[in-house]
């Protein structure tokens, strides 16, 4: 069985080379036990490889794109062959000069696809793996080519600098939030732009409202409310690396951990629907299903629902975000799913990865 998306999407290249939704709030969304099953949407592997840090005894991470699962492969690679800072080095997340040699260490580790497609693509390995995804060259636009429009360096490392709340509500009232900041930010956030250059355009097809608005009140709330000087997404985005904000599998008292448990992962590439209807093993705990819901229509994404919660075991959970199209459980299955709406408003708002509408936090019943 494929998925919606799959007739209408490009999988031939790396969309995501990071995983831009946040690991602390999913794992503590999710609640994992040790010896857990967890299934994961796999992107580029940072939160395929986060939920190792709660000993679970299998991670099952699909895509159906073979780039991202590259992405997860070298990722796993550089775990095992690297010291911390080489990984951090490779990644982007640190300046380096040695990334070649970085990746050299980790290429007799890959299979023989995954060793071809990025010995195919030493540019990226030289830039840093984690910049090599389209989104990623969408923000480098915006952080090359549009920011500094609005905001010069020496601005942009004030803010990131953060402090106490009320510091940065009043920094960005009196010197952030201008005219030019707003308006550079509604075009190049818009639903067109964002389709050219970030998003696959089909991605957007079950969106309501607009775009551009939505993400512009979401990153003031991360601008304020939360501390930028914590928020490894910010980082990237406006400066291109994580600097000391680290997301949650790249810190350094995780990286014994998820090297010590690599072995509990898997990678298939397949569809979620395609794996769910070969699954004949015991059931399934958690679910991180990222935000692939917003790229289907309400009866594909009822259809889903009730798969996972066929495949899923009692007191399991579900854990997904609405960036721009509506998706919660449906009222016909208030028999099956429980939603967690109080827990998932209070991660919502530490949210640090800030494009998103809503968590959703369901549990099966």
């Amino acid at each position: 069985m494929s998925t919606e998306v799959q007739a209408r999407a490009d999988f031939s290249v790396i969309r995501y080379a990071q995983v831009w939704e946040d690991a602390d709030v999913l794992v503590e969304a999710l609640d994992l036990k040790p010896g857990d099953t967890c299934l994961s949407i796999a992107s580029a592997g940072d939160n395929a490889l986060a939920l190792l840090t709660r000993d679970p005894a299998r991670v099952i991470a699909l895509d159906m794109n073979p780039a991202q699962l590259a992405c997860l492969e070298l990722r796993v690679a550089a775990y095992r062959s690297l010291d911390h800072p080489g990984l951090l080095e490779l990644i982007g997340s640190r300046p380096s000069t040695r990334r070649a040699k970085l990746y050299n260490a980790c290429r007799d580790a890959l299979s023989d696809e995954v060793r071809a497609f990025w010995d195919a693509h030493p540019e990226s390995v030289r830039a840093g793996v984690g910049g090599a995804g389209k989104f990623e060259r969408y923000f480098e636009v915006f952080r090359t080519r549009v920011l500094p429009l609005a905001h010069n360096r020496r601005r942009v490392a004030r803010l990131l600098d953060g402090g106490a709340r009320e510091t940065r509500e009043a920094f960005y009232a009196r010197e952030w939030d201008t005219w030019r900041w707003r308006a550079l930010f509604k075009i190049f956030f818009s639903r067109f732009v964002m389709g050219r250059l970030g998003r696959d355009p089909s991605f957007f097809r079950y969106v309501e409202g607009t775009v551009a608005e939505h993400i512009l009140a979401h990153t003031r709330h991360a601008l304020t409310a939360l501390n930028p000087a914590e928020n490894p997404y910010l980082n990237w985005i406006l400066t291109g690396t994580h600097g000391e904000a680290l997301p949650l599998a790249l810190r350094e008292e995780h990286f014994e951990t998820i090297r010590s448990r690599l072995d509990r992962v898997e990678w298939h590439l397949l569809s979620i629907e395609a794996y769910l209807e070969r699954h004949g093993g015991a059931p399934i705990d958690r679910f991180n299903l990222s935000d692939i819901f917003e790229y289907m229509s309400e009866d594909a994404f009822k259809g889903l629902l009730e798969r996972l919660c066929a495949t899923g075991a009692t007191g399991g959970r579900l854990v997904y975000w609405n960036m721009l199209a509506p998706r919660s459980r449906p009222d016909s299955m208030a028999d099956r799913l429980c939603p967690l709406d109080d827990l998932a408003r209070k991660l919502h708002e530490q949210d640090k990865a800030f494009f998103y509408r809503a968590l959703i936090v369901e549990e099966i019943l």
